[in-house]
């Protein structure tokens, strides 16, 4: 059975996640699932029976305290628990296989450290990651990362879902100004702006003709910018509500690798980021 997983450990950055998931919980009619991890913070060597259980115990009080605060949210959402050991990015992979979409809390722009599990998970997973960094506005706007891949398209996909279920605007950005967006790899195009700006558009028109069919209620744009596509998307972020990419755009980027724009919005965007490792929908 599919459903929407989030990450909880009584933050308050993993209460604002909590708070998306459960209202994504309800927008998709799907159960939610609360994740904990808890771990011995100690040496193996120092493990004791009674320090261990004190710990575990600790785990799932904090557990039963975010599905006590999803059923407040929601009652009408089926809210499932999960306690696992170990680190938070494996039991949230763990639960991912069968998920619409993981959710999980953030550090403000800045504070993110490398090896987070904000960053780790997106890189890992196999179906779309909301990394939520602050609070849905009332008038929601969606941006969405184009550059003509198969990456990009599956954040078109969902995108537009998100935006119809929300009822929010969308904007699909295309940062063009850079060697591996150039279509075809024509790099003859950035000496002729009026042609660059010709082929780049028709790509960009026909990656969205699809979905405005497909989501005629939804209020979409376009946006062609001669900016390259990390410039564009972190200057269009901070407009969005949310802000949709690929996990991997046009560029070769090593396996289990988040792409060069993914990882600046995940670290630098001020609003929620989703990450989408392939076409969904």
């Amino acid at each position: 059975m599919t459903h929407v997983v989030v990450g909880y450990d009584g933050t308050s950055e993993s209460e604002r996640a909590l708070r998306w998931a459960v209202e994504e919980a309800r927008l998709r009619r799907e159960p939610l699932t609360v994740v904990h991890a808890w771990q011995w913070p100690y040496p193996i060597r120092s493990m004791d029976r009674e320090g261990v259980a004190i710990v575990h115990r600790m785990g799932e009080h904090t557990l039963d305290q975010g599905v006590a605060l999803a059923n407040d949210l929601a009652p009408g959402v089926k809210v499932r628990k999960h306690l696992e050991t170990g680190g938070p990015h494996a039991a949230l992979l763990n639960q991912g296989p069968d998920a619409e979409l993981i959710v999980i809390g953030s550090h403000p722009p800045e504070e993110t450290p490398v090896g987070s599990t904000a960053l780790r998970v997106p890189a890992r997973a196999a179906v779309p990651v909301a990394v939520v960094r602050s609070a849905a506005a009332r008038d929601g706007l969606v941006v969405v990362g184009v550059d003509g891949s198969p990456g990009a398209d599956g954040a078109l996909a969902f995108g537009f879902e998100e935006a119809a279920l929300r009822g929010w605007r969308l904007r699909a950005v295309y940062g063009c100004w850079e060697p591996g967006a150039a279509p075809d790899g024509d790099l003859s195009l950035f000496d002729d702006e009026d042609k660059l700006r010709h082929v780049c558009g028709a790509v960009l028109e026909r990656a969205v003709a699809p979905w405005l069919v497909k989501y005629p209620l939804v209020q979409a744009a376009t946006s062609l910018v001669l900016r390259s596509p990390r410039e564009a998307l972190l200057e269009a972020a901070e407009d969005a509500t949310l802000t949709v990419v690929g996990a991997r755009g046009t560029g070769a980027v090593k396996p289990l690798t988040l792409g060069a724009t993914s990882d600046a919005l995940l670290k630098h965007a001020p609003c929620t980021v989703t990450i989408v490792p392939q076409r969904v929908g």
